[in-house]
């Protein structure tokens, strides 16, 4: 990198969080570089020394991807702020950050990676990548149900995306969404008076759960990560 770029940009593509979250850092004077408090104007080089929480911050000269199968109990946020943080529960080689969240009642398939670019392209909504879900219920699912469910649900003050929804079971469903509200399917089914017993994330774009044991992650191969990236 011999050229300046925005620090923004620099903590995104080092893995450290997204460019908004890098401004709030940035703002609240978290960040140094070259031994001085940076400020959202502040532009670095290859040979810039970037400083946050203590420890020199670098771009990562090798790139992972990790698909990792999040049990139920465990929060997508940083080792400091929760007890139950992921990042207590498993050591990964490299600092990686989740890309997008799974909450703490929900389990399935969760993306990490150290490529802030290939994050940031993920999680944008307006490029609606897919995310499989298989959702079970208290309550018997229904025609009416699944119809509800896939024409836009009135939530959070506006209505969810058109979606595909199918029934798997008598008591449970499978749904792809394009976008990702808060709670969006819990939200979804407490419009319908349902309420989620059970939610696991299955798929994200091309990457699939497959058998992944809980608890458990893999890095992705060269064909996903070349298909991945290609839809972004």
């Amino acid at each position: 990198m011999g050229d300046e770029i925005r620090l923004n940009k620099y903590l995104s593509e080092a893995g450290v969080c997204s460019r908004r979250q890098a401004d709030k850092l940035i703002e609240e004077g978290k960040v140094t570089v070259d031994g001085k408090t940076a400020d959202l104007g502040t532009k670095v080089t290859a040979d810039s020394k970037v400083f946050y929480g203590g420890k020199r911050i670098e771009l990562n000269t090798h790139i992972v991807i990790y698909a990792y199968n999040k049990p139920r109990g465990y929060v997508c946020t940083s080792k400091e702020a929760d007890k139950d943080s992921i990042f207590n529960y498993v050591n990964f080689p490299e600092k990686v950050n989740y890309v997008g969240r799974l909450d703490k009642d929900s389990q399935g398939l969760l993306l990490l990676t150290n490529d802030g670019n290939l994050a940031n392209a993920i999680q944008k909504s307006r490029n609606n990548h897919e995310k499989e879900y298989i959702v079970r219920i208290n309550k018997a699912v229904t025609d009416e149900f699944i119809e509800g469910m896939s024409n836009g649900v009135p939530i959070l003050d506006t209505v969810t995306k058109k979606c595909k929804v199918e029934r798997v079971g008598t008591r449970s469903f499978r749904i792809v969404l394009t976008q990702g509200l808060n709670r969006q399917i819990r939200r979804m089914c407490e419009y319908y008076d349902v309420r989620v017993s059970h939610l696991k994330r299955v798929r994200i774009m091309n990457i699939k759960l497959g058998n992944l044991k809980l608890g458990e992650y893999r890095e992705l191969t060269a064909e996903e990560e070349k298909m991945l990236r290609s839809k972004l």
